[in-house]
């Protein structure tokens, strides 16, 4: 086996809302602070409980998913990979251990139980519509085809 698996899972609750930065490319960096907890027995019979911060970064369209829909205390399914750095600031190293997004799923209710776009949320451009092929012209007119039938990629997140 030549290669390794760098494979991070996370579940966990958002500490704060999500902070969202642009390269000059206006690609969209969201960064969020993820809190797992777990919880086991001690000695004398006592559940003790331990909680992880986790800084996650999210690249792309899932950061503009990210940055409109998620809130302070939302459960989130993260999935992605860890990545080490170090950086030195007033001749002091510092090192950053990152989770690197590949996938994220919003998880539990939004507020009410809904998924609604922040208010204080940048606005992002409108989705391109898809478009449908055109009627040949010798060709009957077609039915619109049922409300209820859609396809998993029409969900933005």
């Amino acid at each position: 086996m030549a290669r390794g698996i760098n494979k991070v899972i996370l579940v966990g609750n958002l500490g704060n809302d999500p902070e969202t930065k642009y390269t000059q490319a206006g690609m969209a960096i969201t960064t969020l602070s993820v809190a797992t907890t777990t919880s086991r027995k001690d000695k004398e019979g006592n559940f003790q409980e331990k909680t992880e911060w986790h800084r996650v970064k999210l690249f792309g369209k899932t950061a503009e998913v990210a940055a409109e829909y998620l809130k302070k205390g939302r459960q989130v399914y993260i999935e992605g990979r860890i990545e080490y750095g170090s950086y030195e600031k007033d001749g002091v190293k510092h090192y950053t251990t990152d989770i690197l997004c590949d996938d994220m799923q919003m998880l539990g209710g939004g507020g009410e139980g809904r998924a609604e776009p922040r208010s204080d949320a940048p606005a992002r451009s409108a989705r391109p519509q898809r478009q449908e092929p055109s009627p040949r012209r010798d060709a009957p007119a077609a039915r619109p085809a049922p409300m209820d039938d859609f396809a998993d990629d029409d969900i933005p997140f």
